[in-house]
């Protein structure tokens, strides 16, 4: 015999799935058939705030493959072998350690290994990559460290071919 008592009418039920907590960044996911959404169209294009993006916070460490994050911010430790991204993001108290390529890498923290970013790469003055760096433009503000090897990439990749020869007129 139970003391507790027992609800009067139905047990209520979610209907739009799991609701994230008030306060958190992550915006709620779109139901199918929500009004303003045709069912032939065109998905809608995402917006910055939009993107898949992958924190992973302070005291926290991650290793292994990430794959599918548009967007990585390193508040804790990652390290990886490959990981492809939009967006890299390394804050102040953030580590690096592995291969990367993506379109745009900001490190405040700690990058060890080969960074690839086919836009641009900052270094903040908090900053330190080591290793392998290439990148298309490079911003390094005062007080930030790169040790290793830069490569700078041009705006199309050169062939290796045969040396032009000279013509006589």
């Amino acid at each position: 015999m139970s003391l507790a008592p027992k609800p009067i009418g139905p047990t209520p039920t979610l209907s739009a799935g799991p609701t994230p907590p008030s306060g958190t960044a992550i915006p709620p996911r779109p139901m199918a058939g929500a009004a303003g959404m045709s069912a032939g169209g065109p998905p809608p294009r995402a917006a910055v705030g939009d993107r898949r993006t992958l924190v992973v916070g302070r005291g926290i460490s991650l290793q292994g493959t990430v794959t599918e994050a548009e967007r990585l911010v390193v508040e804790g430790t990652v390290e990886s072998q490959m990981i492809q991204a939009t967006e890299l993001s390394i804050t102040d108290a953030g580590v690096f350690r592995g291969e990367v390529q993506v379109e745009d890498a900001e490190v405040a923290g700690t990058f060890d290994g080969t960074l690839t970013a086919r836009g641009q790469l900052v270094i903040r003055g908090t900053g330190r990559v080591i290793g392998v760096a290439r990148c298309r433009r490079l911003m390094v503000e005062e007080g930030g460290q790169l040790s290793g090897r830069m490569e700078m990439l041009g705006d199309a990749p050169v062939a290796p071919g045969p040396a032009p020869r000279a013509t006589e007129a």
